[in-house]
């Protein structure tokens, strides 16, 4: 499945320059000081918490905590001592000044320490999954807490320049995988081995690990309608249909992601031709639709076609991505957006599309789409992996 691909080699682009991490500080200063916050509580633990690699460079290991005052240096917490010589070395190495300490443990009373050392009790804004623990301390001693987490959330939909070429290079890395997945199916693998050799792939080239669902079914007995977060031992052979989705990274954080259907060693049945119709006309139908300015409902009615056909769908029809899963996130359960699901686009949101059809017993089922950017006039793929049903030749005597 070379072929899906050809053209230059990869070429990593240039680390977030410290002009970039510093006008991302000042961003989440201004939206803290206009709701009320003189400083900038952010936290992370166990490789979730957003805020700290976006303001630090730091990926959340174990633990995290940010204390960022109105102006200046902050002070970076880290969990396990054995990080922080690491965390210490990235975050001076990105050009911060911040300084970079052990967490311990107890995190609440290492939070105070901080915030006390700024000076008096003062209005402190958190972001991120604060423990309680930490949460209540900060409350005793603040004059007023914060919650930032909507407004820090509607600053990473929209990405910098510099976020765009790391997004663009996640998706060369994401289209490298995908095709090494489609290898692997071609000569008979599991869905284990897929998911391998796309990891491989990606993890050769100094990409990083985000998700990599995958499904193989029969399409004459089908029994998979969506892409499995835990793969099997299930294997393709002359006549299986695979399902995947797929998000290679770059750095932390910032994964593009693409979603393909494949049948191998036969012709597309009547019923897959079926569904991929519907799913590509959806798909198409919303990608000519998007530019900033439109209001994420009217997205929605693209999803008529599927009903039309008596069909149905499991997962998102689109979702943002890069920086967290984000807004605006459009399913068929929910046709009324909300909140930040419910704002105008933005030039520089990235989104992904991704429409899933299926038949209405779940037993079969497509997807297709891929990460794009939204841009004053329409949108622009991120990826350049073909599009379409894809057909594998298969040859199980090839090693996998």
């Amino acid at each position: 499945m070379s072929t899906l691909l050809s053209g230059s080699p990869l070429i990593a682009p240039a680390p977030f320059s410290t002009g970039e991490l510093h006008s991302r500080r000042a961003l989440i200063r201004a939206a803290a000081a206009a709701h009320g916050a003189d400083v900038v509580l952010a936290y992370g633990a166990n490789r979730t918490g957003s805020a700290i690699p976006w303001l630090t460079t730091w990926p959340v290991t174990r633990e995290a905590l940010l204390v960022l005052p109105p102006d200046g240096a902050g002070h970076l917490l880290v969990g396990f001592h054995n990080h922080v010589p690491d965390a210490r070395r990235t975050v001076l190495g990105s050009g911060l000044d911040d300084e970079v300490g052990p967490i311990g443990d107890d995190p609440a009373q290492a939070a105070l320490q901080a915030l006390r050392r700024l000076g008096p009790a003062c209005r402190v804004g958190l972001v991120g999954p604060v423990p309680a623990r930490i949460r209540d301390a900060v409350g005793e001693w603040a004059s007023a807490v914060v919650v930032l987490d909507e407004h820090y959330t509607r600053l990473r939909m929209v990405k910098s320049d510099e976020e765009l070429r790391w997004l663009e290079h996640a998706a060369a890395l994401t289209d490298l995988a995908a095709a090494a997945l489609l290898d692997a199916a071609g000569r008979g693998a599991s869905e284990r081995e897929m998911v391998a050799a796309a990891e491989h792939a990606y993890r050769a080239e100094g990409g990083t690990h985000h998700i990599c669902y995958v499904t193989t079914t029969s399409m004459s007995a089908p029994d998979r309608c969506v892409p499995a977060q835990w793969p099997g031992e299930r294997v393709t052979r002359p006549g299986s249909v695979v399902v995947f989705e797929l998000s290679a990274g770059w750095g932390q954080d910032h994964p593009a992601q693409l979603l393909r259907t494949a049948v191998v060693g036969a012709e597309p049945t009547a019923l897959y031709r079926r569904l991929h119709t519907v799913a590509e006309t959806v798909r198409d139908e919303v990608m000519g639709r998007l530019r900033a300015g439109v209001l994420p409902a009217e997205l929605l009615s693209s999803l008529r076609h599927v009903r039309a056909e008596g069909l149905s769908t499991v997962d998102d029809l689109l979702h943002g991505l890069g920086g967290g899963y984000l807004p605006p996130v459009l399913s068929g359960r929910d046709l009324t957006p909300s909140g930040l699901h419910a704002e105008p686009l933005r030039a520089g949101t990235t989104l992904v599309v991704q429409p899933n059809v299926c038949t209405p017993d779940f037993t079969a089922g497509v997807q297709t789409g891929e990460m794009v950017v939204v841009t004053d006039t329409g949108c622009r793929s991120l990826h350049r992996f073909p599009p379409g049903l894809l057909t594998l030749p298969f040859d199980g005597h090839q090693p996998i």
